[in-house]
């Protein structure tokens, strides 16, 4: 699917001029795809790596465009069950002309940044910022959904909470792994500034987004690090809980077994103590009800 823009007054607008300056390929179909490798001379590896999550960022420079792939987070859906996914995004720069390509469908040009747009070097900057703040605010989500987890394993036996911490941890590390990818990208960027025709205020702002992605990057890091430290300790927490709810039934069968035993021993086909008292039955009962009575005093006596 294509989508054309436009830079007007500082916003983009969509427009279907085919002189727009801005063009967004959605999951491109074959034919955008033969389009642009066949008209405007993408490489076909390059397209490809823009629509692959487990490409890395990086930044080439072709005879009459430069290409960039970075990673932004992927839309989170229910059915990723706490999964969050990273996606690429291929970003092509010719002289006149800006085209990007995306997997999915993506909010890419939301949020306070994109208000005051000057050029397309400014606008390659802000997707890059604003794929930086989207993995903040996942990284934020993720620390939320950590929370309610380890409450639910604190009371609770069951497997799936561990699980599901164990699918949070793996999806901080493709977090981290994006990520670090996109600071090589910025540092190359810094470094083929010229080449990129970035303006002193583009350059002051490319360092204010390496700022930003190496804080998301030790954030990332503080997070999979408690995360991988707890892991331990929350397990030894179910195994704990386990072994209590045991033992209390363990004591429960001991009340229920020792007035067992005492009636099981009065009712053998043998000659036995009080076979001819008239208050047997009574007697037996009441020695019965002392042997469940020992074994809860006991239990409350020593905590058990």
């Amino acid at each position: 699917m294509l989508k054309k823009l436009c830079i007007e007054n500082g916003r983009l607008v969509e427009n279907g001029d085919g002189a727009a300056q801005v063009r967004l390929y959605v999951a491109p179909d074959d034919a955008e795809k033969r389009y642009l490798i066949d008209q405007l001379k993408i490489d076909e590896h390059t397209l490809n790596s823009s629509l692959d999550p487990d490409e890395l960022s990086r930044l080439e420079f072709e005879p009459e465009h430069a290409a960039l792939i970075f990673k932004r987070p992927k839309h989170y859906q229910a059915t990723d069950n706490f999964l969050f996914k990273v996606a690429s995004t291929g970003v092509f720069v010719f002289k006149d002309l800006l085209v990007i390509v995306v997997g999915e469908e993506a909010p890419l040009f939301d949020g306070k940044p994109f208000v005051r747009i000057q050029s397309i070097q400014d606008l390659i900057l802000k997707l890059l910022y604003r794929a930086i703040s989207h993995f903040v605010e996942h990284l934020k989500g993720i620390d939320m959904l950590a929370g309610e987890i380890e409450k639910q394993i604190n009371i609770s036996m069951e497997n799936r909470y561990l699980l599901n911490m164990f699918t949070l941890e793996k999806s901080l590390v493709y977090y981290i792994n994006g990520i670090n990818s996109n600071g090589v990208l910025i540092e190359k960027l810094k470094n083929n500034a010229l080449r990129m025709g970035f303006t002193p205020e583009n350059m002051e702002f490319l360092d204010d987004i390496l700022i930003e992605n190496n804080q998301c990057r030790g954030q990332a890091d503080i997070y999979s690090q408690v995360l991988s430290s707890l892991m331990d300790a929350r397990a030894s927490i179910v195994s704990n809980n386990l072994n209590i709810r045991i033992k209390a039934l363990t004591v429960i069968t001991i009340a229920i077994m020792l007035p067992t035993l005492v009636v099981s021993l009065f009712s053998m086909n043998v000659r036995i103590p009080l076979a001819g008292h008239h208050h047997a039955f009574w007697i037996i009962a009441l020695l019965a009800a002392m042997s469940a009575m020992t074994v809860a005093f006991l239990w409350w006596r020593k905590r058990w």
